[in-house]
């Protein structure tokens, strides 16, 4: 038959009351992480590039190239607000180096023999504008092609815009040309120092228009023909993810 313990035995005399809440626990679910996921770029097949401008590389099958992608605008890279023309806001010129030279050194061809800028790339004032460098394969000497598109929309067929075309050589090639076009000695001996006062204000009037950022000429100088500059960022830039920032 059914048992009938003693309670004051078995709990030992009275004990004060607990209170119990009058609602439902909580309840919490709790998942393991998925091993691929679409922001993993290593559970897509592709590389992660630590660059301010790229974020991953792959491999093209059949033609030994490799494909590098990245997206840029001006709220993830906010010092190109600093960069405009005609109230347009472009990559500088020097963006475009940065991303053939990065893409470069991650297939060992950091050297750029040539770069030819064909179209300005426009950086939109609401998102962003997907961006592509593609390396070709091996040639002769080691040397590589390459090409800086971007493309206007998200899915797979959307347009494509070239803005640059040049070539690579190996970090090992030999550099023509033999020596530094620089002199030890700065400013360069009989060079003419430039009066900057109002540079900026002249070329905003030519729509060129650039901030703080863009405005890091400390002095320049002239000789004949050529143009020497001293340039710096401003105090408090960002450049991680950088080899040399496009400002």
């Amino acid at each position: 038959g059914a048992a009938d313990p003693d309670w004051k035995v078995l709990l030992g005399g009275p004990h004060p009351r607990v209170e119990l809440p009058t609602y439902a626990f909580q309840r919490e679910r709790l998942w393991l992480d998925a091993t691929a996921v679409s922001g993993d770029v290593a559970g897509l097949g592709q590389v992660a590039v630590e660059h301010a401008l790229l974020g991953a590389g792959v491999g093209v099958a059949g033609g030994g190239g490799v494909l590098f992608t990245g997206r840029v605008g001006v709220s993830t890279h906010p010092w190109l607000a600093d960069h405009a023309v005609s109230g347009v806001v472009l990559l500088p010129g020097a963006g475009f180096v940065e991303l053939v030279v990065r893409a470069g050194d991650e297939v060992g061809c950091g050297r750029v023999e040539e770069l030819m800028l064909a179209a300005p790339l426009v950086v939109p004032a609401r998102g962003s504008v997907q961006v592509q460098v593609v390396v070709g394969a091996v040639e002769d000497g080691g040397r590589r092609t390459v090409g800086v598109y971007s493309g206007s929309g998200d899915g797979v067929e959307g347009e494509w815009v070239c803005h640059a075309t040049g070539s690579l050589t190996p970090d090992t090639a030999p550099q023509s040309g033999g020596g530094s076009v620089l002199s030890a000695a700065w400013p360069p001996p009989g060079a003419e120092r430039i009066d900057l006062v109002g540079v900026y204000e002249d070329l905003a009037v030519e729509g060129y228009e650039y901030g703080p950022v863009f405005q890091g000429l400390n002095g320049v100088w002239r000789n004949g023909e050529e143009v020497f500059a001293e340039v710096a960022l401003p105090e408090g830039t960002v450049v991680d993810g950088f080899g040399l920032h496009p400002a």
